[in-house]
């Protein structure tokens, strides 16, 4: 019946300490190397960039909001925007649910 159960033979107490604390590290640190690159640095670098782009909103340009409103920008403020969604028509949103800048004529052609 030994084939299918291990024996457990006790190990000695002077096995290297270093070595084991040293690989007992390892996997975190791996992991969290593996979570820097896939995850928090793609998301900081997206952060950027949506800030930079909502800086540069200027009024006549054409956006497209998170709802997937698309409209002219009529006023611009510190942290509110007025669009123009049709003839007449403005509504005022915040900056941030801007999704992107749309070329100019695409509204028109939407």
């Amino acid at each position: 019946m030994n084939f299918f159960i291990k024996s457990a033979y006790a190990q000695s107490a002077a096995a290297s300490s270093g070595q084991s604390i040293l690989s007992a590290l390892m996997l975190p640190i791996g992991l969290l190397v593996v979570f820097y690159f896939l995850l928090i640095r793609p998301q900081n670098k997206r952060a950027k960039e949506q800030k930079e782009m909502l800086a540069k909103i200027a009024t006549g340009d054409e956006v497209a909001t998170n709802g997937g409103i698309l409209g002219k920008v009529v006023e611009v403020g510190e942290q509110f925007l007025s669009v123009e969604i049709a003839s007449g028509v403005t509504v005022k949103m915040q900056k941030f649910q801007v999704s992107q800048i749309l070329p100019k004529g695409t509204v028109k052609n939407a």
